[in-house]
């Protein structure tokens, strides 16, 4: 079986969407202000969108704080109209979905969890606020699984009754020019996904 492409699908509902009178509001789930950049640059020509910062997985407050901070201060310095909700850090939330796959490595049976616990909060933040769609930016890095999350995006479609938008932000150089907008904003890029398990490697 052929795998996926879900940019080409991107392309189809942008194409869809492309001409209308209203842009369709999109709730986008934020892991940090990198990989936020390159997002919010390519898809604010279509929709209107409001970032959803909400990362349970981070290892301590401090790291949590300070990646919405950048999130907050991107938005500013870059000059994008996108809305920015910050969610309260909830480690406990994380550290159920954790139990059991401590030893995991990094892309191990561990994260499609974490996948789902930060965008089941965008789907039903959504759904309760009335969006046309939700996505999530995890799907920029190299070190994510586009197919797993937009599995799992695709599941919350249905329970939640929002459009969920196919993603694999890391095409067309998608990974690079975020690390060229970081660059470009001095923006603070971690060398760990957030989790202390990451963190250790």
């Amino acid at each position: 079986m052929n795998k996926r492409n879900y940019q080409k699908e991107l392309d189809s509902v942008i194409d869809t969407i492309s001409g209308n009178s209203r842009k369709p509001r999109l709730l986008l789930h934020v892991c940090c202000a990198p990989c936020s950049s390159y997002v919010q640059e390519y898809l604010l020509r279509f929709f209107d969108i409001t970032l959803l910062f909400y990362n349970p997985n981070m290892d301590t407050s401090k790291e949590y704080d300070h990646r919405a901070e950048e999130l907050k201060r991107l938005v500013l310095d870059a000059g994008f109209s996108s809305d920015v909700i910050i969610c309260e850090y909830d480690p406990e939330s994380f550290d159920l979905i954790a139990a059991g796959y401590e030893a995991e490595p990094e892309g191990g049976a561990r994260c499609p969890g974490c996948y789902e616990l930060r965008m089941r909060k965008a789907a039903e933040y959504a759904s309760l606020n009335g969006f046309d769609y939700f996505t999530t930016t995890l799907s920029i890095s190299p070190y994510k699984n586009a197919e797993w999350i937009n599995e799992i995006g695709e599941k919350l479609e249905k329970e939640y009754g929002v459009k969920h938008l196919p993603s694999d932000f890391k095409k067309r150089n998608g990974y690079k020019r975020s690390i060229e907008l970081s660059n470009e904003y001095g923006l603070y890029r971690q060398d760990y996904c957030g989790c202390r398990y990451s963190r250790r490697g």
